[in-house]
């Protein structure tokens, strides 16, 4: 009972750090893991408010996602530089999407071997050529992605893969296709706290275009049974067990519904919308996504969104 009590109060000051944090500055989650967390600017340029993050050994540093762009990029090496001089030995990819992987090509530049599961490795060389060329239908302008280029994973897994950033242990866990085919979690054992990227959304309505709901449903499971204290997800606030039992009930409404509206045959996606909103559990941001991944998995067929 008294760990569950100490549990809560370290969530409560991490979640009290985060809201005071200066904008756009990394918060320090433990002594050797920093985070952007809670953007209130979604915008595009700003990443879609995607969080990412850094972890820091005696060897080097570890990169979790490196935002959507190479200005994006810069601005993360800059705040890494601020609180330390070590190298950047790894960047982690939870996935591949844009939001989360376009700035690779910044880290890279300066040594940085990129690890992500094979079947996003394999997913970002197939499509992010092309999703950079039309990244204007996603709300990018050229000024927002000037500079940036693909830099595609240098190392794959398929199961678990373990780093050693000395004094730290790192381990990627990938237990099923969940919100991508190949989305994982970047687990810190000796801190208590779980990179989960797009596998959790916390206060966020998530993208599902891509989503193996079964799987998905498996991975959060998993991601609870960790038994994280903190949890970094990959859009909004530092969360912890209540806000993954809450994901997992979202999109299981979310899938049970949309496949109700789709076998009647809704040909009003404005009406879908608000019959999906009447179903859905509250969330402050990305409304916009219901339509989308309505569209995009359940009616008709559209290019993915991040």
């Amino acid at each position: 009972m008294r760990r569950l009590a100490n549990g809560l109060i370290v969530v409560c000051c991490l979640l009290l750090l985060a809201n005071t944090a200066q904008a756009g500055g990394l918060v320090r989650i433990t002594e050797r893991v920093y985070a952007y967390v809670d953007a209130q600017d979604t915008s595009p340029a700003n990443s879609f408010g995607a969080n990412a993050g850094i972890i820091i050994g005696e060897n080097g540093i570890a990169v979790v996602d490196t935002l959507v762009s190479a200005k994006e990029a810069q601005r993360f090496l800059r705040d890494i530089a601020a609180i330390s001089g070590k190298p950047v030995k790894y960047v982690i990819n939870t996935h591949h999407h844009l939001d989360h992987a376009f700035g690779n090509a910044e880290f890279a530049r300066l040594g940085a071997t990129i690890i992500a599961h094979a079947a996003d490795g394999s997913n970002m060389r197939q499509q992010a050529a092309n999703v950079l060329a039309n990244a204007g239908q996603y709300g990018l302008t050229p000024e927002d992605l000037a500079g940036t280029e693909i830099a595609c994973p240098d190392l794959t897994f398929s199961d678990r893969l373990q780093l050693d950033l000395g004094g730290v242990e790192v381990e990627l866990i990938y237990p099923a296709p969940s919100h991508s085919a190949g989305s994982i979690l970047v687990h810190l054992p000796g801190e208590k706290v779980v990179f989960a990227g797009d596998v959790l959304f916390t206060d966020v309505h998530p993208y599902m275009g891509e989503g193996d709901i079964s799987g998905w449903q498996r991975t959060l499971d998993l991601l609870a049974g960790l038994e994280a204290e903190v949890i970094i997800p990959g859009h909004g606030p530092l969360s912890n067990q209540k806000d993954v039992a809450e994901m997992k009930e979202y999109i299981a409404i979310f899938d049970r519904k949309a496949k109700e509206l789709a076998a009647k045959g809704a040909d009003d996606p404005e009406a879908a919308v608000a019959e999906m909103k009447k179903n859905l559990p509250e969330r402050t941001r990305g409304e916009w996504l219901i339509g989308a991944n309505l569209k995009i998995k359940y009616l008709a067929g559209s290019p993915p969104k991040p």
